[in-house]
């Protein structure tokens, strides 16, 4: 898959194109859906299938006080549309390009001259233009008037609940991983490098943890701790008994460790059965079911007694849901 930066990156498409555009922020089910039938149409017509998103999100520009947490990364974007037969990703700075177009131009300029689509699926919910003020009603209309197919593609709802990033993100404060990995059609998960973390001496209590931070602007489960795997991704052999690429179980603390008075929120975890030099190594948690809530210990022998059971209930969850 090809990613263009910007209008100014794309190239002559003299073929045509099938082009979807959203945020896609999770790429979730209802994002799925309506991304595989954008790649289904595009073979169909025997043209490219263009995704276009934006960085940053729209509400940055027009309400920041208001604007969500990331549930997945420009580049995990990337890659989750990929592997859904996506040709060509446009990333578009929308400070910059569109926040002040009207749906007219924005149309015309974008879809008609730039991406010379032949058709155009879109959300039900979509909005486009200057303020928003184009709805996928206006981009139907408009398309009759430039001779351009649009589909609108229903919202997916699942038991009478809308699958949206909003609700995965309700979940994911609540501490409901499972009710997200539903909405998403995947374990939620996040990636970064292993760092130092507040010397507490995890290794000296016996539960020494792989630690992880994130920048604020990235969705998190709710503080407590969680049953879930644990994978080094980048390559380059460990010091140690571990394997880049593998699937280890882990005990994994998210929050800022009320008990030894730390600040900084974390994602700690524990390796289950397992011993590796990790500082500076790149990894993915995958979280697969809540523990407990943080809780905040009035003793270090309290924290351990607490830690054990926490093991113990996470290898009983990973037992059932490897």
């Amino acid at each position: 898959m090809d990613i263009w930066y910007g209008l100014d990156s794309v190239p002559a498409l003299e073929k045509g194109t099938v082009v979807t555009i959203g945020v896609f922020d999770g790429v979730h089910r209802g994002h799925q859906r309506l991304i595989t039938n954008a790649v289904e149409k595009a073979r169909d017509l025997d043209v490219p299938c263009v995704l276009m998103t934006f960085d940053p999100h729209p509400v940055a520009v027009f309400a920041p006080e208001r604007t969500p947490t990331m549930l997945a990364t420009p580049a995990e974007r990337a890659d989750l549309v990929a592997e859904l037969g996506v040709d060509h990703l446009l990333i578009i700075d929308f400070t910059e390009e569109l926040a002040g177009e009207s749906p007219q131009d924005y149309f015309r300029n974008v879809i008609v001259d730039k991406l010379n689509a032949k058709h155009v699926l879109v959300g039900q919910n979509f909005t486009f233009g200057a303020g928003g003020l184009g709805t996928s009603q206006t981009m139907e209309s408009l398309g009759e008037q430039y001779g351009v197919g649009v589909t609108i593609v229903e919202l997916l709802v699942d038991d009478g609940v809308r699958v949206c990033s909003t609700n995965i993100r309700n979940d994911l404060t609540a501490g409901d991983v499972r009710g997200a990995a539903e909405a998403l059609g995947r374990r939620f998960s996040v990636t970064s490098e292993i760092e130092r973390g507040a010397g507490r001496g995890g290794k000296e209590l016996g539960y020494p943890t792989a630690n992880q931070y994130f920048d604020e602007a990235e969705a998190l489960p709710g503080d407590g701790v969680y049953a879930g795997w644990f994978t080094v991704v980048d390559e380059g052999e460990l010091d140690g008994d571990m394997e880049p690429g593998v699937r280890y179980p882990a005990a994994i603390s998210i929050g800022t460790n009320p008990t030894f008075g730390d600040n900084q929120r974390s994602v700690e975890s524990f390796i289950l059965d397992q011993d590796a030099d990790l500082y500076g190594r790149i990894a993915t948690v995958e979280f697969v079911e809540k523990v407990r809530d943080m809780v905040k210990f009035n003793s270090v022998d309290d924290l351990l007694v607490n830690m054990a059971n926490d093991v113990a209930t996470t290898r009983k969850i990973l037992q059932l849901n490897s």
